[in-house]
């Protein structure tokens, strides 16, 4: 089984959902974010969303948008977040890890020499939020040639044809997104209506549906495991906490001056969330 399966198979047995954080590897710099990403896993994270800077992340809103950017005025790299990715998995040798970044680092590397390289590096999945299903084919089979699970997002209203794509096509995990918009908690979310995305999700079969795109508090995780999905995922929440530790955007590299008080925030955070995953 691959570590998502095993996850999934293990929370099922104790009538428990999957909360799954998103942290921008690199931000505020290299150091911090292994720090940072330790904290979420001792604070109960059962699997990570891990990003790669980008200079034009047009899936993401402002908070995140900010993330790259620190990452970035702190030197990120894809190498550079390749080499936190094997600290990562050198620390967490049993934790799922899912990777979201941009297609233009698969194009630029070769489509599977980019997958092996993150499957090499720890990576069980990857998402590229800008390519399409009915565009994916090369990806897909560059993704399955090395062992790495292809994710998509399935949009709130998209067509048959795209659910039925993406069920066909992802592995590990389908993400299916609450709204439609970009990533990000500054605007008010709305857990009405999940059960539906859930449905038209699930309907066309395939791997099991996290949440994300507006889950920033246990009750939206709560709302989620109700609706009928496996876990959630929380995009900007891990990125706003950091950005006010930091005070916000900036055009110099920044450190956490407390780290320690950053790691007790950012557990406390993750276990709240984590607690609202237990299934009724």
């Amino acid at each position: 089984m691959s570590r998502f399966e095993q996850l999934f198979a293990d929370l099922e047995a104790k009538n428990e959902g999957a909360f799954v954080p998103f942290v921008m590897l690199g931000d505020p710099n290299p150091e911090d974010a292994i720090d940072i990403i330790s904290a979420v896993i001792e604070g109960g994270a059962d699997a990570l969303e891990l990003g790669v800077p980008f200079s034009d992340p047009v899936a993401d809103g402002p908070t995140i948008q900010n993330a790259h950017h620190r990452a970035l005025v702190s030197g990120a790299t894809v190498a550079k977040a390749l080499d936190q990715l094997r600290e990562v998995r050198r620390r967490y040798p049993d934790v799922p890890i899912s990777m979201l970044m941009y297609s233009n680092v698969a194009y630029v590397r070769g489509y599977e020499q980019f997958y092996r390289e993150f499957k090499e590096a720890g990576a069980d999945a990857i998402l590229l939020p800008d390519v399409p299903v009915r565009e994916s084919a090369p990806f897909v089979a560059a993704a399955t040639t090395v062992g790495v699970d292809p994710v998509f997002i399935a949009p709130a209203r998209a067509t048959p044809e795209v659910l039925e794509g993406i069920a066909a096509n992802s592995r590990g995990y389908i993400y299916g997104a609450s709204r439609d918009g970009v990533t990000g908690t500054e605007r008010e979310s709305q857990t009405l209506g999940l059960s539906d995305v859930v449905n038209n999700v699930a309907m066309y079969g395939g791997a099991p549906i996290l949440l994300g795109f507006g889950i920033s508090e246990p009750h939206h995780v709560s709302d989620a495991i109700a609706a009928g999905a496996a876990g959630a995922i929380t995009g900007s929440a891990i990125a706003k906490i950091i950005d006010e530790w930091v005070g916000g955007d900036h055009d110099e590299p920044v450190h956490i001056t407390d780290m320690d008080g950053l790691r007790a925030e950012l557990k406390d955070y993750v276990a709240s969330m984590k607690a609202a995953t237990v299934k009724a």
